[in-house]
């Protein structure tokens, strides 16, 4: 692999950021035999093997034991995703599938391959994404979302006042994003065409009121208003080129599951209100984590275990 995928960063942002819809358990192998049942469900050594070889290519330690707790914490959330019809669909799976093939320069047939000689295959890698997206939907649920949900009146200004009673500053952003439609039969062709387009195009960017005259000027482009976002809430595929682009107008081009994309910056500047503030601090207690992973699901997968029926054999 040479450290090209970059797996555990990447559906990090997907969740924080797949009607494959989730079956009701993991695929099962014929020359695999069951060593273990979570609430019915079997979990084969194949399904192991393949969870190992994953977590190899994430530079995880543990072996196979690691491996066969993953797969068991996998088939409990897979089930509660199921139970509280929380399951994202195959098109957001396929999407977000592609968005990690682009980002390593692949196709997805191309990562299919590379996930077949690592020994993991596509097909896990995909039911991998599914509960990764899913599973945020059902913790927010049952949680009220990470950190517990908005910060009263009380707690802001309890930390402005820890910060020495100033509100915190962050900049805020006008955003519209800018697709060059590329449709699913005609991508091998003419994906290399499109962004050539949408690259040149970037230049000629009259603003954001005049986006949708100019869009109407070339053939399937499309804009989308996002609106006001702070700095905080970006999206993470889009963060990085979003401040690399400074005081320019646009961004770079992504090649996305819809085409080729750019978004217009439409207004920036620093603002210091109580919006800002809060996103301020609920960022900083998000990186205050330990690990990264959720206390609230943590808590969960902990509540599930307690419950289920799991014979390891």
């Amino acid at each position: 692999m040479g450290g090209k995928l970059s797996i555990t960063r990447t559906v990090s942002a997907m969740i924080l950021a797949c009607g494959l819809a989730l079956s009701s358990a993991p695929a099962t192998y014929a020359a695999s035999k069951v060593v273990a049942v979570v609430n019915g469900a079997p979990i084969t050594s194949g399904d192991i093997s393949k969870r190992a070889a994953f977590m190899r290519l994430q530079k995880q330690g543990g072996g196979t034991e690691a491996a066969r707790q993953q797969m068991i914490d996998e088939a409990l959330k897979r089930e509660e995703v199921l139970r509280v019809g929380a399951s994202v669909s195959t098109s957001e799976v396929d999407g977000a599938v592609g968005r990690f093939a682009a980002g390593n320069k692949l196709s997805v047939q191309q990562l299919s391959q590379v996930l077949d000689q690592a020994g993991v295959g596509i097909d896990h890698f995909r039911n991998y994404v599914a509960v990764a997206m899913s599973w945020p939907r059902v913790v927010n649920a049952r949680f009220g979302g990470s950190g517990g949900g908005r910060l009263s009146n009380e707690d802001l200004v309890r930390r402005m006042q820890e910060a020495g009673g100033n509100k915190p500053v962050t900049t805020e952003y006008f955003l519209q994003q800018v697709i060059f439609v590329v449709p699913a039969s005609k991508r091998n062709a003419i994906i290399g065409k499109r962004q050539a387009e949408a690259n040149a195009s970037r230049s000629k960017y009259p603003g954001c009121e005049q986006a949708k005259v100019f869009a109407a000027t070339m053939r399937d482009v499309s804009i989308r208003n996002l609106g006001r976002m702070m700095a905080q809430e970006l999206p993470g595929d889009w963060k990085p080129l979003i401040e690399k682009a400074g005081d320019s107008s646009t961004t770079a081009t992504r090649v996305t599951e819809r085409g080729v994309e750019y978004l217009a910056i439409c207004k920036k500047r620093e603002v210091s209100d109580d919006l800002a503030a809060e996103m301020v601090f609920r960022a900083e207690d998000l990186g205050k984590k330990s690990d990264g992973e959720d206390p609230n699901s943590k808590r969960y997968i902990e509540e599930l275990r307690k419950r289920a029926q799991i014979v390891e054999k």
